[in-house]
């Protein structure tokens, strides 16, 4: 399944109603380069009553429900939409991480399409995962480092020899 159309419409609409949001998971991991594989689409986002608001226009732009999982002080928002099954949870607490605005100032912005996505940093995606301790999230803890570690060497300036 290629994600691309999803995020684009996704981003679109994120962007149209300003809601303040980061992609997380595997789904942030790939747009990173990490060979990951997803269906997940995941976002922490500043849950704050106006945040609430916007969250509820992104869902009628994507024609989709919000839906609230019973899970025990659950801080997620799962947006639902029928017509295809499309799910995007929307959390506003990730394990591992310290706040919205630590996420905010190490993500990454990424052309997805036509439109700009705020995409986590492989260490705070490799943080989270570990924090979170479930075994999916410790199996790719390698790949996410091997590609953090390679995304790091492209970016570090180049030293001229003799």
């Amino acid at each position: 399944m290629d994600a691309q159309p999803e995020l684009t419409l996704l981003a679109k609409a994120l962007n149209e109603q300003g809601l303040e949001a980061i992609l997380i998971g595997n789904m942030a991991a790939a747009l990173h380069g990490a060979p990951v594989s997803t269906i997940d689409i995941d976002l922490f986002f500043r849950k704050t009553p106006r945040n609430m608001q916007k969250l509820k226009r992104v869902a009628g732009v994507l024609e989709a429900v919000i839906l609230r999982p019973y899970y025990p002080v659950s801080a997620l928002f799962r947006l639902h939409r029928e017509r295809d099954g499309l799910q995007i949870d929307f959390m506003g607490h990730i394990d591992g991480v310290r706040s919205y605005e630590s996420v905010r100032g190490r993500a990454g912005v990424f052309q997805v399409g036509d439109q700009k996505l705020l995409a986590a940093s492989l260490d705070d995606i490799i943080r989270s995962k570990r924090a979170a301790g479930r075994e999916k999230d410790l199996a790719v803890i390698g790949i996410l480092e091997k590609t953090r570690d390679e995304e790091a060497n492209t970016k570090a300036p180049r030293k001229h020899g003799s």
